[in-house]
């Protein structure tokens, strides 16, 4: 490697020059120049908004998070040959499993957000508002991707991690980027990047890398696009300054290195949990990756009158922090990032240093293990100690971004609060207490400053993931000096992404526009009951009327009597004097109940089960002898990962509205229902197999394998009479770990893999054929199909053995039937490919 690669334009591509030289920072050995000297910016950017935009555009949120749950797995199978380069930046193993899985991680999480967007490329956000008093005219928010890319400028202490967290949003929303690492780390960055594209799992142009230091980067941003940096304040301000993220109002996220505090509790004395957790958490805030986290804990407010208790037990800990080769399983601590990193932390700790004393650690001494000291990047855990915080302030305003911290007194918890406010806005803070009324004050107070705030005591100390570690499902950043941006924090990171827009119209159009019925739009009468659809066939706006119900005072004495709700308004008409009802009253859990009673559809369907109920207003009462019918419509729909041995299906959110006999509205209501989805296989009977079989003939090929029609139909003969008993002696080829996951196969509707290597078939030959011909081959299938029908008829709860699958019931060799059956005759054309 002598020069690390740009991605652009759909190819790779080197840089002019020898622009920046990049080595070890454990060995110090050259590994590599980082350049884009000579690449066309502008024409990078146009080419994302375009090539990579317009696709990811048109996904949906499924379909998208789809995609980074495959990307995620891909790189997982992937993730060793990362930890080699990891350990060239300085990291030990443990900060590689945070950088590197905490990446994929990433990916993961947010491809779970899918779930909670719509089944459509554009979100709906919020509830909608009515502007007129008849409902003929409201307004809903939506959120639609930005047009534009994003440019992601990444720190050089989490080249995969800082790259994935951001571009996971990204992509998820809709919209392509561009990553830019620090020239330190890029060659781990372009590594993961080289993984990416081979997969191919990203659309061309989702993601473009540019591997070194692009000083016009910002030249040609527009007004669609975002740009997202994470490193220094001082620099971080500098590029927020550019005219043009000025002129075009650029959304600009900076998240920046800040002086985070973490706090010691004043009922933490020496001897509780949480005096210890409070000094392992220091000492892990100030090693782990060297100290080079923007979260690392840099001012330690403790209780003054247990100064020395902290100063000596973190010594005690930082001791045991063994520094040298980051590949040996007893080094705690690598290096920093390189030799010029090195120094400029020897410069901030001088510069605290005036008016601080160094308690622990020695900036010229260190001894290493399996490593030189005088060619790698080493340096010692650093603990000062300010006795005068508010007076020496080089504390609050100076950061050496390494194993470096400094301990600080406090008199009272208002102390600790103004302290914490002095490193003027932070990423993260913590406190260590078992105190929750303490925790309270000091969170209600510090949060104005800090973007996160971890309270840490005995019992969340198993499950703490840390002071230090952001989530993805929770907003990165913090106000001030770290940035005022925000990153992550599961749907409110996606939606930095997208532009909200306001649509005001009747709403029915907004029933159209929104994918969502809106109360008071025109009905879609269904052609028959919506219960009799597939998942695929039902929209928004479908809708009934039911027929009606008589509700008597015998109905709701024996409601009252099966559920022993025996409020005063059902049982005890002498006291409503004074209430709001005027006579003995339905309850609200019977009209609900009712209702269902007058939509739900009998016959077994599509709908699998009730889901549930999201929401319930019973808007005036119901008396006996009212009647009431009830208009059923569907809301919404949803799409839902099947699991386990579950048919695949997603949810449909249903509007119940109960009215009474003079048409006023009484009661309203969403209820989900689990709707299968359609299966993409064709059916598979008899009369539907002489008619595949009648276009198969000795000439057929097959699309892929070796199997001859012949093979093939013998292959399937065969299969049917394992399943019908009548080949006995059949043994479960897969191991019993992993049977339960292969038998969901059967249920879900992913077609087979073509290439398949079945147990019971020789490897890379044919079997033997036992029938004379093709025609004498169709006619033994059918009798086998015969059978085994009659078998089932016959034996209703029998129980056979596949080799793949392992015990099966009749239900279950259907669906692999089907499954099996469109794959073979797929195979042969007889079937649309599918």
């Amino acid at each position: 490697m002598t020069k690390i690669g740009n991605y652009i334009t759909g190819k790779w591509v080197d840089g002019k020059g020898e622009h920046t030289p990049v080595y070890d920072s454990v060995t110090g050995e050259f590994i590599a120049h980082s350049t884009t000297d000579g690449l066309d910016i502008p024409e990078v950017l146009q080419y994302g908004r375009t090539t990579g935009g317009a696709v990811l555009r048109k996904m949906t949120f499924q379909e998208r998070g789809n995609m980074l749950k495959k990307l995620a797995l891909y790189l997982t199978k992937r993730k060793d040959k990362f930890y080699e380069l990891s350990y060239r930046t300085g990291a030990t193993k443990i900060d590689s499993w945070i950088d590197i899985e905490g990446g994929f991680g990433n990916l993961f999480a947010n491809a779970s957000l899918r779930k909670l967007f719509p089944n459509q490329s554009y979100h709906v956000e919020g509830e909608p508002i009515d502007l007129s008093r008849g409902g003929r005219f409201m307004a809903h928010h939506i959120m639609v991707p930005k047009r534009g890319v994003a440019v992601h400028i990444n720190a050089f202490n989490f080249p995969v991690w800082g790259m994935l967290e951001k571009c996971a949003v990204n992509w998820m929303a809709g919209m392509p980027a561009v990553v830019l690492p620090a020239p330190q780390t890029a060659y781990l960055a372009e590594a993961v990047v080289k993984e990416i594209i081979d997969s191919g799992i990203l659309p061309e142009g989702a993601l473009q890398l540019l591997s070194g230091l692009t000083k016009n980067i910002l030249d040609t941003v527009g007004s669609q696009d975002v740009v997202t940096f994470t490193g220094s304040a001082s620099t971080g301000r500098l590029l927020k300054a550019h005219p043009r993220i000025v002129q075009e109002a650029v959304p600009f996220t900076m998240e920046a290195d800040s002086l985070n505090a973490s706090v010691l509790g004043e009922d933490a004395k020496p001897g509780t949990p949480e005096f210890d957790l409070f000094i392992k958490e220091v000492r892990n805030e100030m090693t782990v990756k060297c100290g080079q986290k923007c979260t690392a804990i840099r001012r330690i407010i403790v209780p003054e009158n247990l100064m020395e208790d902290v100063q000596i037990a973190l010594g005690k800990q930082l001791d045991k922090v063994t520094i040298g080769d980051p590949r040996l399983k007893e080094v705690r601590m690598g290096a920093l990032v390189s030799r010029d990193q090195l120094a400029e932390v020897k410069n901030r700790v001088n510069e605290i240093a005036k008016t601080a004393q160094i308690v622990y650690g020695d900036l010229d001494k260190i001894e290493t293990v399996g490593a030189d000291a005088e060619k790698g990047a080493f340096i010692k855990p650093i603990l000062l100690r300010e006795d005068d915080p508010f007076k020496n302030t080089a504390v609050h305003e100076t950061e050496a971004f390494g194993p470096v911290s400094t301990i600080m007194p406090y008199k009272n918890l208002e102390e600790a609060i103004e302290l914490s406010h002095m490193g003027k806005g932070s990423l993260v803070s913590s406190i260590a207490t078992y105190d929750d009324k303490a925790a309270k004050e000091y969170v209600v107070g510090a949060a104005s400053h800090h973007g996160r705030i971890l309270v840490l005591n005995r019992e969340n100390a198993k499950q703490s993931t840390g002071h230090g570690s952001p989530l993805p499902n929770l907003v990165h950043g913090g106000p001030g000096r770290a940035g005022g941006g925000e990153e992550m924090g599961g749907m409110r990171g996606v939606k930095h992404y997208m532009q909200r827009c306001a649509v005001q119209g009747t709403p029915t159009t907004l029933t159209e526009i929104t994918g969502i019925y809106q109360a008071n739009a025109k009905y879609k009468e269904a052609e028959k009951h919506p219960f009799a659809y597939y998942w695929e066939d039902i929209e928004p706006g479908m809708s009934i009327k039911t027929h009606k119900r008589t509700i008597t005072d015998s109905d709701i004495i024996n409601f009252a009597n099966l559920t022993w709700d025996h409020f005063y308004a059902h049982t005890d008409i002498t006291s409503l004097k004074g209430s709001i009802f005027e006579k003995r009253t339905a309850h609200g859990y019977f009209i609900l109940a009712a209702a269902a009673g007058l939509f739900v559809y009998p016959n077994k369907g599509p709908v699998a089960a009730n889901y549930g109920l999201e929401e319930c207003r019973f808007l005036r009462p119901l008396y006996h002898n009212d009647t009431v019918y009830v208009r059923l419509t569907c809301k919404q729909k949803v799409d839902r990962d099947s699991r386990g041995k579950e048919l695949p299906s997603g949810i449909a959110k249903w509007f119940v509205e109960v009215f009474d006999q003079e048409n006023e509205l009484a009661a309203v209501a969403t209820i989900l229902t689990m709707v299968q989805k359609r299966s993409p296989f064709e059916e598979i009977n008899r009369s539907n197999i002489e008619t595949y079989l009648g276009k198969l003939t000795e000439d057929s090929k097959g699309a892929w394998g070796i199997l001859t029609p012949q093979h093939m139909i013998e292959h399937l003969e065969n299969s049917l009479r394992i399943a019908s008993g009548e080949i006995a002696g059949i043994e479960i080829a897969t191991p019993a770990e992993y049977l339960e996951k292969v038998q969901e196969m059967v249920y879900n509707h992913n077609p087979m893999p073509k290439e398949y290597a079945h147990p019971l078939l020789k490897k890379g030959e044919l079997e033997e054929l036992r029938h004379a011909n093709l025609e004498e081959a169709k006619a033994k299938f059918l009798e086998a199909y015969d059978q085994f029908e009659a078998y089932f008829k016959e034996n209703p709860e029998a129980i056979t053995i596949d080799p793949v699958f392992g015990e099966m019931e009749k239900f279950e060799w259907d669906l692999l039937n089907k499954k099996h059956f469109n794959h073979h005759f797929s195979q042969f054309g007889l079937l649309s490919e599918l």
